[in-house]
């Protein structure tokens, strides 16, 4: 988790993370650099180029022959005796929450309109706040989209009750790590639909692993078409998604239609309306 540095401050970091507020500083200014110029600029002072220190870079070669230690990798008990074991648990674990399957027909509100680039970080961020909370997904869900909206769990779970909610981005929507908790944080909120011009790859299959189900603007213009706390309808969403990749939406608020595509296989398909890659793993035992 590491130190946070100075408000509105630049910081040199060699780890591969440089979302914002990331580091634990909201306005933080994060410069991603390798080890050998964090090095070089902290003898320095100011950030610095290795090679002008006149250092010869290290050589780091494989050894021809890996050592692999099995002494430490035990076989599982066997299953009578597996079920003798008491599961113990930390305050802060706790047992996934159930995720039903979609209903046939969703009338959501729109509750975020995001921009292009949204990172799983934005999503489900990480950081000294949120990690102690990563096996308590109600807990980790309060920081959901906190760093663009802080009132976002709030209303999403004043709407939960009722259907749930939607959430419309830009380009590249999810990029960044394959945090599983981007997905499904949002999902035991009440998230059902996110329609967004483009979404990344992991975090598309993810969302489908959780029941929720992504949809893709044809026209990129209609995403201008909506705003936040519009309310949209889909219905015959069962057959809708088996007869083809396209589905059409109402936008009731502001009384007009648009079509979004799913592109989900057969398989992805049989998961996201199982409510999930866990209800559909179920189902098949």
């Amino acid at each position: 988790m590491g130190q946070a540095p100075a408000t509105d401050t630049i910081s040199l970091w060699t780890v591969p993370r440089n979302f914002p507020g990331r580091s634990g500083t909201r306005e933080d200014k994060v410069c991603l650099v390798s080890p050998e110029t964090a090095a070089a600029s902290a003898l320095k002072g100011v950030i610095t180029n290795p090679g002008s220190l006149g250092i010869a870079y290290p050589r780091v070669s494989e050894p021809d022959n890996i050592i692999i230690n099995t002494e430490m990798l035990l076989p599982p008990v066997h299953l009578e005796e597996a079920r003798k074991v008491k599961i113990v648990k930390g305050p802060n674990i706790a047992s996934l929450p159930d995720l039903a399957p979609p209903p046939d027909a969703l009338e959501l509100p729109i509750l975020l309109k995001l921009g292009d680039n949204i990172s799983t970080d934005t999503i489900s961020p990480a950081g000294a706040r949120a990690l102690p909370f990563r096996s308590n997904i109600a807990q980790i869900a309060k920081f959901s989209y906190d760093i663009v909206d802080g009132t976002y769990h709030d209303r999403a779970m004043a709407v939960r009750a009722q259907g749930g909610h939607a959430i419309v981005g830009g380009r590249n929507y999810g990029q960044g790590s394959s945090r599983e908790h981007a997905a499904l944080a949002p999902r035991s909120l009440g998230l059902h639909l996110v329609i967004a011009k483009g979404v990344a790859r992991i975090h598309w299959q993810n969302l489908v692993n959780f029941g929720v189900l992504p949809l893709i603007f044809i026209d990129a213009t209609d995403y201008d078409r909506l705003g936040q706390g519009d309310v949209i309808q889909v219905e015959g969403i069962h057959a809708a998604i088996k007869s083809g990749p396209t589905i059409t939406i109402k936008n009731l608020t502001r009384n007009l239609t648009f079509v979004a595509r799913h592109g989900l296989s057969d398989r992805q398909i049989d998961v996201c309306m199982a409510g999930g890659l866990i209800n559909w793993k179920k189902g098949r035992l």
